[in-house]
């Protein structure tokens, strides 16, 4: 196979589809398949960066056999597979993908078991438009993804990068994680503990073997949200950290948080044309940290800002990408007019101001990277995929 541990396996579906001899889906029998094929097709469009090149061929599939099919298709004509879920984690270059990308378009919520010991399992479709999920779960009065709310792209992806934000992350309500597994061409769920679960990564991410089919998520049936654990969100709901709220109030006060930031998609805003944060928080062992402090005071001033903290998984500490940037001379807006420039109102987006290429968002990054390791000795790792194009 060629692309950009589990804890039970199961026999492959039904295949829906009855290849040709040259291994392409029939015109015939698109429609049963539920499957859309086109021909040097734009992919700028699909992703919320709005660059990158075409794709060789483009294949949409709505349903979950067409999407092993699909799959299974492309790996055993050994060409190159890219997997387009909402596009908002991607920068494709511009000289567009050469083998096929398969486009995930799966549909479907279903509430497995509903109990007030164990909670509300409900079964997503990777294609499941995340936020319009979060927005169910909270009318529905299930706990445990309102901080989430507002995140671009698909279901499948989140437990991908472990998508998290105001305190909240996937993995902590994923029970399950149902992928096909393109080496053994079987499909296999993984329990929350075989996931690899850390900060913006899981197994899923480390590798291209496992291909999203759906996620079974546990969630809390409540009126109030969980403990709301960011001290701006808290603030802006006028109460204390730790404190719940009405899963209506929490998801309208993130929303409003993001909107701030950029970070609720608007065709009409410049700003949002981007993948959120490009940069992930920098995690930093004891002596790594106070290196970077010592390097923080000889830049800033002995009674300077001091960098933030937090503390992570053993023993290590967390600071924040903003921060770094913000006083490694990016400031909001820097490469403005344009073509690409971070956010006015975010120092972790770097944006499409209207018409950048590809090579003008990754030219971009990388000064932004480049200097701030220059300046802190802290170097930043990009959080979206880059296809075909590198820092």
């Amino acid at each position: 196979m060629r692309s950009a541990g589990a804890s039970s396996s199961t026999s492959l579906p039904p295949s829906v589809a009855r290849r040709s001899s040259a291994g392409r889906w029939p015109p015939s029998i698109w429609a049963e398949a539920r499957v859309k094929q086109e021909w040097a097709a734009p992919l700028a469009p699909l992703t919320t960066m709005r660059v990158g090149g075409p794709a060789a061929r483009l294949v949409t599939v709505e349903s979950t056999d067409a999407l092993v099919d699909a799959v299974r298709e492309v790996d055993d004509a050994d060409e190159p597979l890219l997997l387009l879920s909402g596009g908002s984690n991607l920068v494709i270059a511009d000289d567009g993908f050469s083998g096929t990308v398969v486009r995930i378009a799966t549909s479907g919520v279903r509430v497995e078991s509903d109990d007030q010991c164990g909670g509300v399992n409900v079964r997503v479709a990777a294609g499941e438009a995340w936020d319009d999920f979060v927005a169910h779960a909270c009318e529905q009065g299930w706990a445990g993804v309102e901080a989430l709310s507002g995140i671009p792209g698909l279901t499948g992806a989140t437990p991908v990068q472990n998508v998290g934000a105001y305190g909240q992350e996937v993995a902590q309500t994923i029970a399950q994680v149902r992928v096909f597994d393109r080496r053994t061409q079987q499909v296999h769920t993984f329990a929350n503990t075989d996931c690899a679960f850390t900060y913006r990564h899981s197994i899923f991410k480390a590798s291209s073997r496992y291909v999203v089919l759906d996620v079974l998520f546990q969630l809390r049936p409540a009126t109030l949200s969980q403990p709301i654990a960011y001290a701006a969100l808290a603030d802006g709901l006028g109460v204390a950290v730790g404190d719940r709220v009405p899963l209506g109030d929490a998801r309208a006060a993130v929303l409003r948080q993001r909107r701030s930031r950029g970070m609720v998609l608007d065709p009409d805003d410049h700003d949002t044309w981007s993948c959120g944060s490009f940069f992930t928080n920098p995690i930093l062992d004891r002596t790594s940290f106070a290196q970077f402090r010592r390097r923080a005071a000889d830049r800033l001033g002995s009674d300077g800002p001091v960098p933030p903290e937090f503390p992570a998984v053993d023993g290590r500490i967390k600071t924040a990408a903003a921060w770094l940037i913000d006083k490694a001379g990016f400031a909001k807006g820097y490469g403005m007019p344009g073509p690409a420039a971070l956010s006015t109102k975010h120092t972790l987006a770097v944006t499409n101001r209207g018409d950048a290429k590809a090579a003008d968002v990754v030219a971009l990054a990388r000064e932004v990277r480049d200097g701030v390791e220059e300046a802190f000795g802290v170097r930043l790792v990009n959080e979206p995929v880059l296809v075909g194009h590198q820092l």
